[in-house]
């Protein structure tokens, strides 16, 4: 036995499919965009930046990864993936918790905030042309 199922009108986009687009549209040339020009000024990836941006803001020591995963647009292995090259690169350091070791601690270095500086003026005028 099968349940009815609605009636739709798939003839024309409606106003909030349309609007749909139009974000998804914007992101992806604002995405493009900013990967575009912070790879090649500052040699970074969007999603590196993107989390070093997150620690910056933070303005803690320490962020904890689970914590930083639900603050930025990125599934947990993405995450994972750019916080490893992040260290790799010397831009942040992981330590474990100590009191809960399955918890990871991600810290921010020095070359890390030295890089956000150079970067986030890059960032902001890619967003500024891209969103106004």
């Amino acid at each position: 036995m099968s349940k009815p199922t609605a009636s739709v009108d798939r003839s024309a986009p409606t106003e909030l499919v349309a609007q749909w687009r139009d974000l998804l549209a914007r992101h992806a040339v604002t995405s493009c965009a900013l990967e575009k020009e912070l790879q090649g000024r500052h040699s970074i990836g969007l999603s590196e930046f993107e989390t070093l941006d997150r620690l910056v803001d933070a303005g803690a020591e320490s962020y904890k990864m689970s914590d930083l995963a639900g603050d930025i647009h990125l599934s947990q292995s993405a995450l994972s993936r750019a916080v490893a090259r992040l260290e790799r690169d010397g831009l942040v350091n992981r330590s474990l918790c100590t009191e809960d070791r399955r918890a990871i601690f991600v810290c921010l270095t020095e070359k890390g905030r030295e890089l956000h500086r150079a970067a986030a003026p890059t960032h902001r005028e890619v967003l500024e042309q891209s969103l106004r």
